[in-house]
């Protein structure tokens, strides 16, 4: 446990807020990591206080990391609810439940299935320690991964999870491949707020994260962007320039009148235009795949002024419903990087993935196991077999092809996702088998009556 304070007096004592990072057992699959918590939690050590909590108060820091007891998280975690100012609690490891009665725990080093009502933090006393907290000035971020009790728990009763918690965050479902680095959630956190001037609202922050981070196939968000208040929210509170990074003062004193960065509102593909091109030279939209629904025009879009991170947008589009949208913005940003960059480029394929997670999105599954299978493949030519990208994007085919209801669309997709997944020498061995079983049976099912 490492424990960060700054001496204060009268109303900043008065004022402190506390900031209370927890890192729990890590989550393996097959004896591989899915999810390292400790990784996690250094990330965040990097991020300056004032920037992570939001607000500029003095602040306690608190890192919880290779704990075994849940009494002693449960005292530090009471120490941060005491706080008089803004809290901010971060939880990272792996979700599990109780055999006894199937209550959510986050486990804690050393804890196994069968020590879990005695080694683990169960969620309940979360909820509990929270409740006393005064609205809007709490926030808690999580990145957990759960096991297959813990998943099976929270598809049943969703809301035992998130109910009357201020949470932000992801969980991941079991048998995923991951890696001992930071995982991609809270990558991209650290990187939404090391990058900017001012600390974004918790679910603009939220939002943007989710946005960027091409989390694997399945992953559980709460909150969905769709779930968020309606309007812009309202920012963080603002941290004193005296305790700012300096950096971040030089760059205020630098643009004193720049506005504080949000979620930008346009994400039409940028125009670079030079002397003597017109508009046909201007990015367009991929043209729309046979069976697909019909693209929107992009035209209608309002251009931006500068060129801003479009996948916020897309993302909440995609979340509000509006797939058709999202679906026509993204082959939009895929076209400009494939005329800027290459057809193979990293930057091509990044949107392609994000292709096919719109389409898993609003459930068009055969798309989606197509252009999985075409980013894997263009991955393939260009990474090693056990990139984690590359295993990543297999598993979203092989997670979208299982979904394919359709019997002609998922035999004619068969092959091509098997031929894939033999490739990779390093993807779970069970994924080739059990794809090849499903194939031979949609093979050998009876042909349905002519019409």
């Amino acid at each position: 446990m490492h424990v960060n304070g700054a001496e204060t007096h009268g109303y900043q004592q008065q004022q402190r807020g506390h900031v209370l990072l927890i890192a729990g057992d890590r989550a393996t699959h097959r004896r591989r990591p899915q999810l390292t918590p400790s990784a996690n939690l250094a990330a965040l050590a990097t991020v300056p206080t004032p920037m992570l909590l939001g607000s500029g108060v003095p602040t306690d820091l608190v890192h919880l990391d290779g704990v075994h007891d849940p009494n002693s998280v449960l005292l530090r975690l009471r120490a941060a609810v005491a706080a008089p100012g803004p809290v901010l609690l971060y939880l990272s490891g792996r979700l599990t439940t109780d055999r006894r009665r199937r209550e959510l725990h986050l486990a804690l080093t050393g804890t196994t299935p069968g020590t879990v009502r005695y080694s683990a933090l169960p969620w309940a006393w979360l909820r509990t320690a929270l409740c006393t907290r005064p609205a809007g000035t709490t926030a808690v971020f999580v990145d957990l991964a759960a096991d297959k009790h813990a998943w099976t728990r929270l598809q049943e009763q969703p809301d035992t999870f998130s109910e009357r918690l201020p949470i932000c965050g992801v969980v991941t479902p079991p048998g995923l491949a991951g890696s001992d680095g930071v995982s991609p959630y809270t990558r991209h956190l650290v990187e939404q707020l090391r990058q900017q001037p001012v600390r974004p609202g918790n679910g603009h922050l939220h939002a943007a994260t989710v946005a960027v981070a091409a989390l694997p196939p399945g992953t559980l968000v709460v909150p969905q962007t769709g779930q968020l208040a309606p309007g812009p929210e309202p920012a963080a509170p603002q941290a004193d320039a005296r305790h700012l990074p300096a950096q971040v003062r030089q760059r205020r004193a630098a643009r004193p009148d720049e506005p504080a960065p949000s979620v930008p509102r346009a994400a039409a593909p940028p125009t670079h235009r030079t002397a003597g091109q017109g508009p046909e030279d201007s990015p367009r939209p991929a043209p729309a795949r046979p069976g697909s629904p019909p693209a929107v025009s992009t035209a209608v879009l309002p251009q931006p002024a500068v060129e801003t991170d479009p996948r916020p947008v897309i993302w909440q589009a995609a979340q509000e419903g509006r797939h058709h949208e999202a679906a026509a913005m993204a082959a939009a940003w895929e076209q400009s990087a494939m005329r800027r960059h290459g057809p193979n480029s990293a930057e091509a394929i990044h949107w392609a993935e994000i292709r096919a997670d719109l389409a898993r999105i609003a459930e068009n599954y055969p798309l989606a196991t197509r252009l999985w299978i075409a980013a894997a493949r263009s991955r393939l030519a260009h990474q090693e077999p056990d990139a984690p990208e590359l295993l990543a994007a297999a598993q979203g085919a092989h997670y979208c092809w299982q979904h394919v209801t359709d019997a002609t669309a998922a035999r004619n997709l068969g092959p091509d996702l098997i031929a894939l997944l033999r490739q990779l020498p390093a993807l779970d061995p069970r994924h080739v088998p059990t794809a090849q079983r499903r194939l031979d049976s949609l093979n050998s099912a009876p042909a349905p009556p002519a019409d």
